[in-house]
């Protein structure tokens, strides 16, 4: 009886393989052939600039504050005069993420009120060694201009999380009973 079995199951498993020899494969050469990737798809960090060419982040530090892995290190600058503006604002000295142990969670980019930080739709290159994962200021600013960014900015989030309510219609003695 156990003889049975053990052709039965193995006469199943060559049924398997038979089934798709024939198929075509489904993985791709994945350096020079890459699958389409989803819209909402997010693998790395990018820091910005605003519409007049300076650096959103004022190092407020409260990515580094909220991030449940620990690895951002945010280190401010104090408030200058912008060149731009005039105005005195604060402005980010260092800025460096480590991917190394980031799980994307994307609550930095979240709790940014800048929207200085972003995510970008391409992964870093792969490494020989941990600093490669590393991500200073300066890759992160290149990471802006070099790769494409997603739609989704901390000011879109807050919105999608908190739309607007319509004001209830409340109209008198409608749903209401009379107990008499």
């Amino acid at each position: 009886m156990r003889a049975l079995k053990y052709f039965t199951d193995a006469f199943a498993s060559m049924g398997v393989t038979f089934r798709y020899l024939f198929k075509p494969p489904v993985t791709v050469d994945f350096p020079r052939e890459e699958r389409p990737r989803a819209p909402r798809y997010r693998a790395s960090f990018a820091l910005t600039h605003d519409e007049n060419g300076e650096e959103r982040c004022i190092g407020c530090k409260i990515c580094e504050h909220i991030c449940p892995s620990d690895i951002i290190r945010v280190t401010p600058a104090g408030k200058k005069e912008s060149p731009v503006t005039g105005k005195k604002r604060g402005y980010c000295k260092d800025f460096t993420l480590d991917l190394n142990a980031c799980i994307i969670c994307e609550l930095c980019v979240q709790v940014c009120p800048t929207d200085a930080i972003v995510m970008v739709r391409s992964q870093e290159k792969p490494g020989f060694c941990r600093e490669d994962l590393f991500l200073t200021s300066d890759k992160l600013y290149g990471n802006e201009k070099l790769k494409e960014l997603t739609w989704a900015k901390a000011s879109l989030l807050k919105e999608m999380q908190n739309p607007k309510r319509k004001p209830a219609k409340a109209e008198a003695g409608k749903g209401e009973e009379d107990d008499t």
